[in-house]
């Protein structure tokens, strides 16, 4: 192919400006989203960790099997045993927890700083570097050291807060710990959003890691291990098993709640869960591909055989076959390349709107960008896009047949051929573009699942805020602070109820503790975990949480020597099965290491806390007094209108009662539920558009088929009116074969569908991935686009005079 035969193709698309027009805007919608959701794959399950050798990087969980507990985090003796006991695999472990504080600046105000406290060999670890200062040093976690406890900055928290003057080595933070290097810039904790680990942390302290058995139930570590080079995971599974074994065999509690050690490849965990999405996502636009070109090779395919006069014309003067298929070729490839180049405009219009609707357990959504990578992958996009429906019409121009054009009758010259070759284009279509429509309606039962969920709250007329800092000060002035900040947030015009919880629903890191009834004191594997909530009185009735026997909290529970319980109705039915659970004792270990016995004083429905998909573990709450005063930090306002409006009034009532507070992440309760809804609106939407985008080609594709058909049969129409045919009965002749058309389409769809939609499994809500309803109401859908896309041609034959169409022959 040369520069000629470029030419000679941008002539003939210059003489065909609508023909050229469409066939690139079809592939420009579809490189542009192929590319767009090819650079997410790119940036979020491609590219590597920002950390030295990230292949060698591993999470490490703990697990109590018995009681289903995964992901647990590690205490510190836990660590030390595993740091120790496994050697022969790994070359090291860090461990890493993180918080948030409230520091005061000079002038007093309060600021909030999150907090990563971690082991001395961390930065080692993960190969970060420090810009100035020095390092950690094992001395600095030693628990018998006296001095102050050491930190680090972060590069970009210097430069805000000390304006990037490197005499601050060697003083303090506010809350006491002495500076002593500065990290270079760039530094993250990528970890599972389920782990609530601050991503980047301002102050980097060093912990001190005091191995105390007695309290491996005081766990916070979340730990990262680097495998030795030529270390498998499996050998380094078996080994951390090993260490898991030796801890069950010195701690009774590990060994009936059935603790094992479970090391995962920290990339590929990372992306675990939006994996699916992503190739889901990524199946779909090569679906989309796949159809734009079949669309396109039916349109060149057309041309094609229109062009058969010329081409037949130019073999019999000596052109060689070589020569008709490049010319044909070369065609293909400009308008590819056209394509590509508006579909690279399109993608980066998608990536700036996916950004915006993507969910928030989207690791590295900030690095998704059109890069390298993602050019290298258009490029080859738009090659293959032009070999694929270049293909058929190249084939085609190869045979030249000037006696079947000079002794065509009856028809339009050149339309006489290549119809099983058209028509198989158009099944093929129509079938990918069945299964996509089949993913669409699957997801968008899954979001009409979602949407009638009870999640056991009401998240309407809801405002939630997290209050954090204060006065402090001991049990009875915090007790009387949480009632002034109750009371005065009460005053407020337009305000229903107050109240205030730790966790809260879709807005924090729940976590487990162990519950049992008596027969758990004779045989302790019968302990079970449940997920432990600390609510102010009044929780309840503010978030509508429906109480199904018994009685919620009153002022006076709230007290430390009140041992009552509020459970929900999954706990009760597994604890007392077939009777009320009201007035009943079970056990429970929170506020020590022994099971205390608790009274159980009402039962309420179950809510949904860290996912509308999930139902979930069982619930139980405490009172904030239970549990010490303070425990409760994110408060939630019931309002009787917009709970927008009590913003501001709420952030000037909290200054008046205390200044030192700070108020962070105030928004309505309802943005939780979106956002909880994010991950199945996202592929919702996409997959949803992808749809009916591919629709609307195979619709156009049937169309041209069709249209083609009707001239190529323009003088059989004629002889069968002139021999008594109505209209009537052309029209449905010519919408017969295209419906016909879309049977087979949808039948091979069907086949594949049944297969393909069990892929997206775990990103379904409430449905099967073989849901027969979603399956029948798609194929209706589609025979219905099917008709309006014969309509036309069909419509255009039976209004053809038979005078007319009989002069064609």
């Amino acid at each position: 192919m040369d520069w000629p035969d470029v030419r000679y193709a941008a002539r003939m698309l210059r003489n065909s400006p609508v023909f050229a027009a469409t066939v690139v805007v079809t592939i420009a919608l579809a490189i542009g989203a192929s590319t767009a959701i090819f650079s997410v794959a790119s940036a979020v399950l491609l590219r590597p960790l920002p950390y030295k050798d990230p292949d060698r990087l591993v999470l490490t969980f703990g697990e109590f099997r018995k009681r289903s507990v995964t992901d647990w985090p590690f205490s510190n003796a836990n660590f030390i045993d595993l740091r120790n006991g496994a050697k022969t695999m790994f070359e090291d472990f860090g461990a890493v927890f993180t918080s948030r504080s409230i520091l005061r600046k000079e002038d007093g105000t309060p600021e909030q700083v999150g907090i990563a406290t971690v082991t001395p060999n961390f930065f080692r670890l993960l190969g970060a570097r420090i810009a100035f200062g020095r390092d950690f040093m094992e001395a600095d976690a030693q628990p018998a050291q006296r001095q102050p406890t050491v930190a680090i900055l972060s590069y970009d928290y210097w430069q805000r807060r000390y304006g990037g003057n490197p005499a601050i080595l060697g003083h303090n933070t506010t809350n006491g710990a002495q500076i002593v290097g500065v990290l270079a810039p760039g530094l993250e904790l990528f970890f599972p959003p389920s782990f609530v680990v601050e991503r980047a942390p301002y102050i980097w302290t060093a912990g001190r890691l005091n191995y105390d058995s007695a309290l491996r139930s005081n766990v916070r570590l979340r730990v990262i291990g680097r495998l030795k080079d030529g270390a498998t995971l499996e050998r380094a599974q078996a080994e951390a098993e090993a260490v898991a074994a030796e801890i069950r065999r010195n701690d009774g509690l590990h060994e009936t709640a059935g603790f094992h050690i479970r090391v995962e490849p920290m990339q590929r965990y990372l992306v675990a869960e939006v994996r699916p999405v992503i190739l889901s996502l990524m199946g779909a636009v090569i679906f989309l591909l796949l159809i734009a070109c079949a669309n396109v090779a039916n349109l060149l395919l057309v041309r094609a055989s229109l062009r058969e006069r010329e081409l037949a014309m130019r073999a019999a003067l000596g052109a060689s076959r070589w020569r008709l298929v490049r010319q044909v070729l070369a065609e293909a490839l400009l308008l590819s390349g056209l394509g590509t180049l508006l579909g690279l405009g399109l993608a980066s219009f998608g990536i700036r709107q996916l950004l915006v609707i993507a969910p928030a357990n989207l690791p590295r959504l900030e690095s998704i960008a059109i890069d390298p990578l993602v050019l290298g992958f258009t490029a080859l996009a738009g090659l293959a896009a032009a070999a694929i429906f270049g293909m058929a019409p190249a084939w085609r121009a190869a045979q030249p047949n000037l006696m079947r054009f000079l002794s065509a009758a009856g028809r339009t010259p050149g339309l006489g051929g290549g119809r099983i070759l058209r028509n198989s284009v158009v099944i093929a279509e129509v079938a990918l573009s069945f299964v996509l429509l089949i993913g669409s309606g699957l997801m968008f039962r899954s979001f009409l699942a979602l949407q009638r969920t009870d999640p056991g709250y009401d998240p309407r007329g809801v405002l939630t805020f997290l209050l954090l800092g204060g006065r402090g000060g001991d049990e009875p002035q915090r007790a009387a602070s949480m009632r002034e900040t109750q009371a005065r947030l009460r005053t407020l015009p337009g305000v229903e109820s107050v109240t205030a919880s730790s966790p809260f629903p879709l807005a924090g890191a729940f976590y487990s503790i162990r519950w049992g009834t008596e027969e758990a004191l004779a045989d302790p594997t019968k302990f079970q975990a449940v997920e432990p909530q600390t609510v102010l009185p009044g929780y309840f009735e503010t978030l509508r949480t429906p109480l199904i026997a018994g009685r919620t909290f009153t002022d006076a529970d709230n007290a430390l020597e009140r041992n009552v319980v509020i459970v929900d109705q999954s706990l009760a039915a597994k604890a007392f099965p077939n009777q009320s659970a009201v007035g009943k004792r079970i056990l429970i270990r929170i506020r020590t290491r022994e099971p205390e016995w608790v009274e159980v004083i009402g039962v309420v429905a179950h809510q949904r806390t860290t996912s509308l998909a999930e139902a979930g573990r069982e619930q139980i709450y405490f009172t904030d007094g239970f549990l010490g005063h303070g425990q409760a930090a994110r408060w939630a306002i019931r309002a009787a209108g917009d709970p927008a409006k009590l913003a501001g009034p709420v952030r000037v009532e909290i200054a008046r009662s205390d200044p030192h507070i700070l108020i962070a992440e105030m928004q309505p309760m309802e943005t939780l539920v979106e956002r909880a809804q994010a991950k199945t609106r996202f592929s919702l939407l996409l997959i949803g558009v992808f749809a009916a985008v591919a629709a609307l080609l195979a619709g156009v594709g049937l169309y041209g088929v069709l249209s083609t058909v009707v001239r190529q049969r323009t003088a059989e129409i004629g002889v069968r009116m002139a021999l008594g045919a109505t209209p009537a009965s052309i029209f449905n002749l010519v919408v017969g074969y295209g419906l016909r058309l879309s049977a087979a389409g949808i039948a091979a769809g069907l086949l594949a569908a049944f297969g393909l939609t069990r892929l997206i499994t775990s990103m379904l809500v409430g449905v099967r991935a073989t849901d027969p309803v979603t399956f029948a109401a798609m194929a209706v859908f589609f025979f219905v686009i099917a008709a309006v896309a014969s309509w036309l041609p069909a419509r255009r034959a039976a209004g053809l005079d038979p005078r007319a169409a009989l002069g064609t022959c």
